[in-house]
């Protein structure tokens, strides 16, 4: 069976977005293309065996792919093959009994409060439009903990000022809305006046544009939180994710409930949430030792 149907129900049935149905589709094609390779030469994936698959895996890792990439490859083939038990094209799926790879738990850093405001307070940003632009790119980041991906795609009609909420659309089209405090309405009124009166005209409805007014691509977005937190921070990873991992984390070290937070991310669940909290631990325990009765006995 073609794997069409299976990516025309990932569009049109689970509404994925088009990013996410091209990685499925060149997930799927990849996978094709190496069984029709086999001594077998077939590219009917219904009749292919567990052999086969695992096969692939250690191909995948000769060739230098991560853990969480070859998971995340296999993750694809399993939807796959549930799709194809669903609609009775296969009895059983050759993953059904398969684990994903163990992997090292690796929580990325977040950025130190003091981090974050040496650079959003810092003398770093440009007198330009671009530089306005950057500056309220990583308030944005930090202000709402929102996605690469959602503030690429931001548009102006989902931007109320006055109100200060954004409309924001998640992963798998999930619509949520965001509180902005009126410090972060401002700065986005001033990105609005700048692009104004610098003559910057907007490509469709996109709310952040670059300097030729065209949609921003996802290397310039992380190439801004990169240039900046690389001149206030040794840490190795600086990207918007550790943005949206620092705002997380920083809200839970101030004392915010585990279920704000995860609507503040627009998480669909209290376990992708508590990825946060382990970055936190240490601020944790140092409440817990401040706090505890026999601690403060102790000190006495």
């Amino acid at each position: 069976m073609p794997v069409k149907p299976f990516l025309d129900y990932l569009l049109y049935e689970k509404k994925y977005s088009l990013h996410t149905h091209k990685a499925y589709q060149s997930n799927l094609e990849a996978f094709q293309e190496f069984i029709a390779n086999t001594p077998a030469g077939t590219q009917d994936l219904e009749g292919v065996s567990y052999g086969e698959i695992r096969s692939w895996i250690v191909d995948l890792i000769k060739q230098g792919n991560s853990t969480r990439t070859v998971n995340r490859k296999l993750s694809v083939l399993r939807s796959y093959y549930k799709f194809l038990v669903r609609i009775g094209s296969v009895e059983v799926s050759p993953l059904k009994e398969h684990k994903a790879l163990k992997m090292a738990s690796k929580v990325p850093l977040p950025f130190s409060e003091q981090e974050v405001i040496a650079v959003l307070e810092g003398d770093f940003f440009p007198d330009s439009y671009t530089g306005v632009l950057e500056k309220t790119i990583l308030n944005l980041f930090y202000y709402t903990g929102i996605r690469r991906s959602e503030l690429i795609e931001l548009k102006t009609n989902n931007v109320d000022l006055s109100s200060g909420v954004l409309k924001v659309l998640g992963k798998r089209n999930k619509e949520r809305r965001v509180p902005l405090l009126p410090q972060m309405c401002s700065q986005m009124r001033v990105f609005n006046h700048t692009l104004d009166q610098e003559g910057v005209e907007r490509a469709g409805t996109y709310f952040f544009v670059s300097s030729k007014g065209k949609k921003l691509t996802e290397d310039f977005v992380y190439q801004t939180v990169r240039k900046y937190f690389s001149q206030t921070t040794t840490k190795i990873k600086k990207s918007p994710h550790v943005l949206r991992h620092s705002f997380a984390s920083h809200l839970l070290d101030q004392g915010a409930g585990l279920n704000a937070i995860k609507e503040l991310l627009g998480h669909s669940s209290i376990a992708a949430t508590q990825h946060y909290t382990h970055s936190s631990m240490s601020k944790i325990q140092e409440v817990y030792k401040k706090a505890h009765p026999r601690e403060k006995k102790n000190n006495l």
